[in-house]
C-alpha cells in the first residue's frame, strides 16, 4: 500500500505533491507562479533542497531532499519531530499563499487539498525517473506539447547558468553530465517502474 504521507527524515528524498480543492486552479497568471516560488524560499529553503519541480495551473510537483540533521537541529523545537517541523513549514506556505491569492481574486476559503502528499524516494534510478516524469508532466496534462517550452519547471534552470534554487550540480552529476541529462529527457520512459511514487 502506498504511503502518501511518509514522515520527513533528514537526508532523504521525497516527491511532494498538492493540487487545488476540487481540482480548481491555484495559479491563474504568471505572477502567481513567481509568488509561490518566493513563498517557498521563505518557508522551506532552510529545511529542504530542491532537486526538481513543476508548477501547473491546478497542481504542483517537487522533488526535495531534506537537509541533514545538523542543519535541522537549530530549528527544531523541544518535543517536536523533524516531520512536524517541516510539515508545519508547508502549512505556513499554503496559508500564506492562500491568503494572498484570496485577497487578489476576492475569494474566501481554502485553496489547497489537505493533507498534501509526499512519498519517499528510495533509489537513484527512481529519482532519475521521477525527475523525467515531473518535467514531462505538462505534456501529460495537455498544458503544452513540448516540455522544454514550459516556463514553470526546473528543466531550463538545470541546463542554464543562471542562479537557481535547484541543486544543479548534483542533478547533472546524477545523470553524469548535461548531455546525458538532455538525452535522458528526450527518451520515452516506462513510468510503470515508478508507479508507486507517482501521485495525480
Amino acid at each position: 500500500m502506498r504511503d502518501y504521507h511518509a514522515p520527513f527524515e533528514p537526508d532523504h528524498f521525497y516527491h511532494v505533491y498538492n493540487r487545488g480543492n476540487n481540482q480548481q486552479n491555484i495559479f491563474l497568471e504568471e505572477k502567481n507562479y513567481n509568488f509561490f516560488l518566493k513563498r517557498w524560499d521563505k518557508y522551506l529553503d532552510k529545511y529542504l533542497d530542491v532537486w526538481a519541480y513543476c508548477l501547473m495551473p491546478n497542481h504542483f510537483h517537487f522533488i526535495v531532499r531534506v537537509k541533514d540533521e545538523d542543519r535541522l537541529a537549530k530549528f527544531q523545537k523541544p518535543g517536536k519531530s523533524y516531520n512536524e517541523l517541516i510539515s508545519n513549514q508547508f502549512r505556513k506556505l499554503f496559508i500564506a499563499y492562500t491568503k494572498s491569492f484570496n485577497k487578489v481574486y476576492e475569494r474566501t476559503g481554502s485553496l489547497f487539498q489537505k493533507p498534501f502528499k509526499r512519498v519517499k524516494i528510495d533509489s537513484e534510478q527512481y529519482l532519475q525517473h521521477l525527475i523525467h516524469y515531473i518535467h514531462h508532466n505538462p505534456i501529460h496534462h495537455h498544458f503544452t506539447s513540448n516540455y522544454t517550452d514550459w516556463k514553470y519547471s526546473s528543466h531550463s534552470s538545470i541546463l542554464s547558468k543562471q542562479p537557481t534554487k535547484v541543486r544543479r550540480k548534483e542533478i547533472l552529476k546524477l545523470f553524469r553530465d548535461k548531455q546525458s541529462f538532455t538525452t535522458y529527457h528526450e527518451e520515452m520512459k516506462d513510468y510503470n517502474k515508478i508507479d508507486h511514487l507517482i501521485m495525480e
